[in-house]
């Protein structure tokens, strides 16, 4: 199971939200490329890039940041959301360096765009599923809809998805701990590997999800958590690896 740093990027600079609210933002670095560096120098092997700014606009706001960080680690998968509703912005994110693009919004309200998308880049997109009381939120988080997101999950069955980034949002942030049950009902949902986000507090959510990894789950991100320090990447990943070889139980 991958651990994987969040940089979430909201004006420039490295910041943590709680349950997705804009105006309950912490800034932890003025520098996403250092802050970057910092994640990749202790051993991760994928990074987790979010442009909040543009999934508020629908389009790019922070693309001129995450393609820096694409460029300075080129042999690093990194994967973006936020604003990708266009093959056109798939595109320039993929030429750009970046290895995988999450689309979020787009995937909820137009799920054919989903298939486009990965015929057109194959084995490049990840779908973004973000729920609260398990129904897929939209636009940031500002809207709830009525789809449930196992459901929607299902949809994408067939069409080449790569992975779904699922997010409990009333976990984010917060240090809660992770909702283990609905990541394996959203794994348990459809073939699609599943990156559990949201809530991930310490070692003990680590290992809570690393239990079940074998039913679907290929990682999982966490923001505030190291940030803080109640995680570290190198140790993380360390005993996953180990669990995984079956050193640990």
């Amino acid at each position: 199971m991958l651990i994987i740093p969040a940089i979430d990027l909201k004006d420039g600079q490295c910041v943590r939200l709680r349950q997705g609210r804009m105006d309950d933002s912490t800034v932890f670095s003025d520098d996403p490329l250092a802050m970057a560096g910092r994640w990749v120098d202790a051993g991760c092997r994928r990074l987790h890039l979010v442009d909040l700014n543009g999934a508020f606009a629908g389009e790019p706001v922070n693309g001129e940041v995450v393609a820096a960080i694409a460029a300075a680690w080129p042999e690093l998968p990194i994967q973006i959301g936020g604003g990708i509703r266009s093959l056109v912005t798939i595109e320039r994110y993929l030429a750009a360096g970046v290895g995988y693009v999450i689309i979020g919004t787009r995937a909820v309200e137009d799920p054919a765009f989903v298939a486009e998308a990965c015929r057109e880049f194959p084995d490049r997109i990840i779908v973004g599923l973000d729920a609260r009381d398990g129904l897929v939120a939209t636009d940031g988080w500002a809207r709830v809809s009525s789809v449930k997101a196992t459901e929607l999950a299902s949809r994408f069955e067939d069409d080449g998805v790569s992975a779904i980034v699922y997010t409990d949002i009333s976990r984010d942030g917060m240090m809660q701990g992770v909702n283990v049950d609905a990541t394996l009902a959203m794994a348990r949902s459809a073939s699609i590997p599943v990156i559990a986000s949201g809530g991930i507090t310490d070692m003990a959510d680590i290992k809570a999800l690393a239990e079940v990894a074998h039913e679907g789950i290929l990682g999982a991100i966490t923001g505030r958590a190291i940030y803080e320090g109640s995680l570290e990447v190198a140790e993380a990943q360390a005993w996953c690896d180990g669990f995984a070889a079956g050193e640990r139980n």
